[in-house]
């Protein structure tokens, strides 16, 4: 008996260790621009998606490594960030003096110079560079991030949702990027509108469109989804020739 409640004094007093664990949510990396003078492309990868971490325009990227449409790169490929030096031409080899050619004189008479023909009537190119864009917001809610040119970190907006809500493409065009490989972007779609403008759409939690695809203004592209603060936002921007521009000066007002 004696030894039964021994025993049971010595369990009632012993505790088995507690386990404990850091319940923070764990924030993904922040966005930081490309640097450098070359970058080493990376598995999924695009051009444009290149062009956009590193501040330039993807058809400058495309002309200082030699690539033309549809910009095709492949892992483990090295691409010029800067502009290539410019080669050193040497000058054109003067004509020594008094080697011109004297016109052939001829005793027969010139010929009367035939009048011009009419120029033709051209029709002028219609570039979709020039073409006017109507944008449209990309999703409902309270705009809580502004854009400011010098930080890095709010090139575009952001716009406060639910978890799950639509996101619409803000313009017709082509959907050049659809992925999770831009660090600090989460789950981001780039659409090509022309010649000049892009649009990103990050931190979604669903992505319904895929690389190459053609949609309208209004479509359904994505979910919204989370920020790194974990909670439901939409990063929002527009590019211009690569730079980033208030998306505010181009939506309509509400």
């Amino acid at each position: 008996m004696l030894l039964v409640l021994l025993l049971a004094g010595c369990s009632s007093s012993w505790k088995a260790p507690l386990e404990v664990r850091d319940q923070r949510p764990v924030s993904q990396p922040t966005y930081s621009p490309l640097s450098g003078t070359s970058y080493r492309v990376r598995k999924g990868d695009t051009l444009y998606a290149i062009a956009w971490r590193s501040g330039r325009d993807f058809r400058q990227l495309a002309r200082w490594n030699g690539l033309s449409s549809p910009y095709t790169i492949y892992p483990g490929q090295t691409l010029r960030l800067t502009a290539p030096p410019q080669r050193t031409t040497s000058a054109k080899k003067a004509k020594p003096a008094g080697t011109t050619a004297k016109k052939k004189s001829s005793s027969k008479p010139a010929a009367r110079a035939a009048a011009p023909a009419p120029a033709k009537k051209t029709s002028p190119r219609k570039s979709s560079a020039s073409g006017s864009l109507r944008w449209a917001w990309p999703t409902d809610g309270r705009v809580i991030s502004t854009f400011q040119a010098n930080d890095h970190t709010r090139q575009g907006i952001k716009i406060s949702g639910r978890e799950g809500q639509p996101v619409k493409a803000a313009e017709g065009g082509k959907v050049v990027y659809s992925g999770s490989g831009l660090v600090g972007y989460g789950r981001l779609i780039i659409i090509k509108h022309n010649d000049k403008y892009l649009s990103a759409y990050g931190h979604n939690r669903r992505l319904l469109v895929k690389e190459g695809e053609q949609i309208v203004r209004g479509q359904r592209i994505a979910e919204m989804g989370r920020s790194n603060d974990g909670k439901p936002v939409l990063h929002f921007e527009i590019r211009r020739v690569g730079k980033p521009v208030d998306p505010l000066r181009l939506l309509p007002r509400r």
